[in-house]
């Protein structure tokens, strides 16, 4: 540990001594979108394609509104319908903290790296490198953890039609599941690494086609269950909570917080995309809490609309359906078989759309943390750039075979392995997003923070920035919980497993081989510099910063 401990603070030494690895940056200065992203530190390497409403569509149809609550349902029903609409609307209270906390930082500094950059910026200097580093490897690991889910969820929603298609007659199995999963992420990989211009235009099809499910299913859902039977009543809805799980009552709806939490996340992927996206120090806040109040109010109007037409209020029965999917049991029950092939079709059709822009997201987060030497051992290959479509194709390769060896949790006896998938992107997430908000609020990286135009004043964004880096801190604990008190190969919560030891495994790393390579981000100007002195701006910003 000695020896550790002395080459670390050797290259602690050498990190302090390089000033170019901490930049000042002071985002009120009007400078373009390339010229701020060399006062961050880095060249422009990726095309900048995405308008503020692409930008808004990365991260909506990451949350896939329809398909992303069909994939966790009844993890919000196993409380109640109560605990599912109740939980639904008070997680996204402090859903939107968060996603203020994150526009206030991505609006001062917008770059790929986001949330192990910020970390690194506001950090103080004695623990910058290896916190960032960390924060690096778990955003990473979330993002992953992301894709995987919600290929999962295409997995399910497309056995579900197949299984409903067959009145019943078909065995959904672990290997089938796995077997679509594999399909979806090797298609999805694909398609992501064509050129970014049309990965934006995605962005405007996965609007178009998630609006339209929405529509569908609240017009066609309350219409079918009005012709077959009776709506439940307001008592049902709003005040029925019962409790399938062996936890107390209390603790069960928190755990039943988590659908809304699972379904609007990964908006740091706006985040990820920011070196693609024009103006996007206001695009930013635009897409991720356009995004995410957008989510917020169509979702509780789905869920209501869920817990309405549960058929004789029997939430049990939905629960154990044979379709594998309760929604694809509710659709089922209120118009029939046909219909209920064909909606969880179109579902399918959007939870694709989905594992599409959160594999782009993965790769540009995973291809900024190689720039900067943070990937474990093999970041000189990820972080290589083909320079005619301007595409991070290694990163976005890496992030599928890394979401496949994950997802062979799903081959795991039972629920837990497909919940493990659930969880581990909202805890690993959740570390990655309070942290730098946190950071931001300590003395040291207080006096550092420049916000840029989306901000509230120094008060009231203190206070949201406070209130979000509690809410990630309570999320993080109940996402290691069990949905049972008795523990066993089925019911064990594997998120504890793979998320501390991803934690735990990096610093080790990091302590052991990591810090030679990574000293936290630093510039890739070296090569342009005749870049820099072009513009008597970006001059002007790095004398101040030398003096």
């Amino acid at each position: 540990m000695e020896a550790i401990r002395s080459r670390t603070e050797t290259h602690l030494q050498n990190v302090l001594s390089n000033k170019s690895e901490v930049r000042h940056i002071d985002p009120k200065h009007n400078l373009g979108d390339a010229d701020l992203l060399h006062q961050i530190g880095y060249k422009q390497e990726l095309n900048r394609h995405y308008s503020t409403l692409q930008m808004f569509g990365v991260a909506f149809s990451i949350m896939g509104l329809l398909p992303s609550i069909a994939s966790v349902l009844a993890q919000g029903l196993e409380s109640g319908p109560a605990g599912l609409v109740w939980g639904w609307f008070i997680a996204c209270v402090f859903i939107f903290t968060v996603g203020c906390g994150m526009s206030f930082l991505g609006s001062a500094i917008p770059t790929s790296g986001g949330l192990y950059y910020y970390t690194n910026y506001y950090c103080p200097d004695s623990i910058r490198v290896p916190l960032s580093f960390l924060i690096g490897c778990s955003n990473s690991l979330g993002l992953i953890g992301g894709l995987c889910s919600i290929s999962y969820g295409f997995a399910v929603e497309v056995l579900s039609a197949v299984a409903i298609s067959k009145d019943g007659d078909f065995d959904i199995t672990n290997a089938k599941n796995y077997g679509v999963f594999v399909a979806c992420v090797i298609t999805c990989v694909a398609i992501s690494c064509s050129a970014t211009k049309h990965a934006a235009t995605l962005q405007t099809v996965s609007i178009i086609v998630n609006m339209f499910l929405i529509i569908l299913f609240l017009i066609a859902v309350p219409v079918g269950v009005g012709k077959n039977y009776s709506f439940n009543d307001r008592a049902f809805i709003f005040g029925n909570f019962e409790n399938a799980r062996d936890w107390g009552t209390v603790w069960s709806v928190f755990i039943s917080l988590q659908p809304a939490v699972w379904v609007i996340g990964s908006y740091d992927s706006v985040i990820h995309v920011s070196e693609e996206s024009r103006n996007a120090q206001r695009a930013i806040p635009v897409g991720i809490l356009g995004s995410i109040t957008a989510c917020w109010f169509m979702g509780w109007a789905i869920v209501i609309v869920c817990a309405a037409s549960v058929k004789d209020g029997d939430v049990a029965r939905v629960l154990a359906t044979d379709t594998g999917s309760p929604m694809a049991q509710i659709i089922y029950d209120a118009l029939g078989k046909k219909w209920a092939v064909a909606f969880m079709s179109l579902i399918a059709v959007g939870q694709y759309l989905m594992s599409i822009s959160i594999a782009i997201a993965i790769s540009r987060q995973i291809w900024s943390f190689a720039r900067d030497d943070g990937l474990p051992i093999i970041y000189k290959w990820v972080k290589v750039i083909d320079p005619r479509i301007k595409v991070p194709v290694r990163a976005t390769v890496f992030a599928g075979v890394a979401s496949l060896i994950l997802g062979l949790l799903v081959l795991i006896n039972g629920s837990a392995g497909s919940n493990a998938l659930f969880s581990l992107g909202i805890c690993s997430n959740s570390l990655a997003f309070g942290m730098p908000i946190f950071l931001s609020l300590l003395p040291y990286g207080y006096k550092k923070f420049q916000p840029g135009p989306f901000y509230f004043g120094k008060v009231v964004s203190s206070f949201i920035s406070a209130v979000a880096v509690g809410w990630c801190a309570f999320i993080i604990v109940l996402t290691m919980f069990p949905d049972m008190k008795l523990i066993d190969r089925d019911s064990m919560n594997y998120t504890v497993v793979i998320n501390v030891g991803i934690w735990i495994l990096s610093l080790i790393y990091y302590f052991t081989w990591g810090y030679k390579a990574y000293s936290g981000p630093k510039s890739n100007l070296d090569d342009e510099g005749s870049d820099l002195s072009s513009n008597p701006q970006i001059d002007v910003l790095l004398l101040d910063e030398k003096a």
